[in-house]
């Protein structure tokens, strides 16, 4: 049961993560998705995208929290961490 609610909440998190990035590119650039993308690409600015899409998280990861779905907030964290890696990987690469 417990593996069951933290790959909920893992998924949680990435839905999170991946809808905060899109909403990000789509309201504060004047070019589309693919062309916001490339243009994060060529500047090196990748990180920066995913890690303003993470902070739908903190939603996801506290209202988990103020519902008393532990293993939920756990699986957004997990999500969490693994975007900061890929953030870190961005950078150093």
């Amino acid at each position: 049961m417990n593996k069951r609610e933290i790959i909920i909440g893992f998924a949680v998190g990435l839905i999170a993560n991946t809808t905060g990035t899109l909403l990000y590119m789509l309201i504060f650039s004047d070019m589309g998705i693919i062309e916001t993308y490339e243009a994060a690409v060529q500047q090196g600015h990748v990180g920066s995208l995913l890690a303003l899409g993470a902070i739908l998280n903190l939603a996801a990861f506290f209202g988990f929290l103020k519902l008393k779905r532990d293993y939920r907030a756990r699986g957004v964290l997990m999500a969490t961490v693994l975007t900061a890696l890929i953030i870190l990987f961005y950078k150093l690469f």
